[in-house]
């Protein structure tokens, strides 16, 4: 199965030797993970950077069946941009295969797995910021460990949002103070 690639550019010029160099390269994707369908390739230029070293940005997101990966890397020259953000998704490419491969989960549930979430009331009132960004994604049905496993593969820190296969529901895996995991299971009231 060929890997669909897309190139988004913003404040920059996209030309056809650096399409056909980013498609060329996007497309081998595919040998060493053969479940990818799409690949997202987002180039910018960054007018406003601090250094004149992190002005070029290139952003790959990989999907696929059961797998999220994405990387990014600033250099500058767009051309080292692309090469340096997808030497990040052949680790991350060569990290989800061991882990996937190595290890199929344990047979517990969700609910042994995750420590108790105390539940916190947000006051609405409260809050008057306006939102900067949207941002969608696709959600892909995954238990507990498999969120963590791509939580950790994204570089995601702080969370992780996914669909809970065993329960149609979205969730919400986070990081807590203490440095352990936390999972949020919303109940409709």
């Amino acid at each position: 199965m060929a890997v669909q690639v897309v190139i988004n550019v913003r404040n920059m010029e996209l030309g056809d030797r650096l399409q056909d160099y980013i498609t060329k390269k996007v497309a081998k994707l595919d040998r060493y993970l053969d479940t990818l369908e799409e690949a997202k390739v987002d180039l910018t230029y960054v007018k406003s950077a601090r250094s004149a070293s992190d002005r070029q940005v290139a952003q790959l997101t990989i999907r696929g069946k059961g797998v999220l990966l994405r990387a990014e890397e600033r250099t500058d020259d767009i051309f080292a941009s692309v090469d340096a953000v997808l030497a990040k998704i052949y680790r991350q490419i060569e990290r989800y295969k061991g882990k996937h491969w190595r290890s199929r989960g344990d047979g517990r549930s969700a609910a042994d797995v995750a420590p108790d979430v105390p539940e916190t009331q947000t006051d609405l009132a409260e809050m008057d910021e306006i939102v900067v960004r949207r941002k969608r994604f696709k959600l892909t049905p995954m238990n507990v460990r498999e969120a963590i496993e791509q939580m950790s593969l994204l570089g995601h820190e702080d969370f992780f949002i996914f669909l809970n296969g065993g329960t149609d529901q979205v969730n919400v895996l986070y990081r807590r103070r203490d440095g352990t995991l936390g999972l949020i299971e919303p109940e409709i009231g």
